[in-house]
């Protein structure tokens, strides 16, 4: 049988639903950072080091952008080999992660995205299983 894949995603956490040879498998990746989080040593907008000016507001959507990166380069890795990839989530990383997965990937599985609401493990496996029986 194909290694399946069905991936529930934000960007907090990604849910993996992997069918392969009759079995089925989910895992959990945590992102590891929210939203608005407060970074170390942010007081100074200007130092002596760094003259040009940006807003503290610029900087926590530089790293947040490059959290995300790194947190779609770990699921992608999670997916590498799968035959088929249906892709939902409630938000926009569903998108982004489709963006990032064209672009560093050499051999993009078959892919299908849909919007969806949050779900239990439970509906998420029931929702793949289906998909993929069609």
């Amino acid at each position: 049988m194909k290694k399946q894949i069905g991936l529930w995603i934000d960007h907090q956490k990604a849910i993996l639903v992997i069918l392969e040879n009759d079995k089925q498998e989910v895992k959990r990746i945590q992102s590891k950072l929210d939203r608005h989080v407060h970074f170390e040593n942010e007081a100074n907008a200007r130092t002596v080091e760094r003259p040009e000016y940006y807003t503290r507001e610029t900087r926590m959507d530089r790293r947040f952008h490059n959290h995300l990166q790194k947190y779609y380069q770990q699921v992608i890795s999670a997916v590498t080999g799968a035959e088929k990839l249906l892709v939902f989530g409630n938000g926009e990383a569903k998108y982004e992660f489709e963006k990032q997965l064209k672009k560093n990937h050499r051999r993009v599985p078959r892919l299908h995205v849909e919007s969806a609401d949050k779900m239990t493990e439970r509906q998420l496996a029931a929702k793949v299983r289906k998909y993929f029986e069609q």
